[in-house]
């Protein structure tokens, strides 16, 4: 079956990098778009950051040129680089895959259109 196991959270202060993992199992890894979501307590869940099967990405406003999204078709593996980390970034992280194939983009910053999900990383940033 399909498996998506994340990787790579922890505890930051404000300002440092991490880097989560997502490595997948069971499925045809280079024909999947891979997303990032994440939820912070009360809140609900929100997009961060996605990569199509091209390689093409897209970015939530909020972390638009602090975070990186990459991928190793040959590991099965996606990456989020995550630097100058904020308070605000605290969440779960999430990674998706989605099969289907869309012309726009936007398809791919919402959570309802992935097929699979894995279990989530805490990351927590530090004042």
């Amino acid at each position: 079956q399909v498996q998506l196991v994340e990787s790579g959270g922890g505890l930051v202060q404000a300002g440092g990098s991490l880097r989560l993992s997502c490595a997948a199992s069971g499925l045809t890894f280079s024909t999947y778009a891979m997303g990032w979501f994440r939820q912070a307590p009360g809140k609900e869940r929100e997009f961060v950051a996605a990569i199509r099967r091209s390689g093409g990405t897209v970015y939530a406003d909020s972390v638009k040129g602090r975070f990186t999204i990459s991928r190793d078709n040959a590991k099965n593996t996606v990456y989020l680089q995550m630097n100058s980390l904020k308070p605000e970034d605290t969440a779960v992280y999430y990674c998706a895959a989605e099969k289907t194939y869309y012309l726009s983009s936007d398809h791919y910053t919402r959570g309802q259109n992935y097929d699979y999900w894995g279990q989530g990383t805490q990351v927590t940033v530090s004042s």
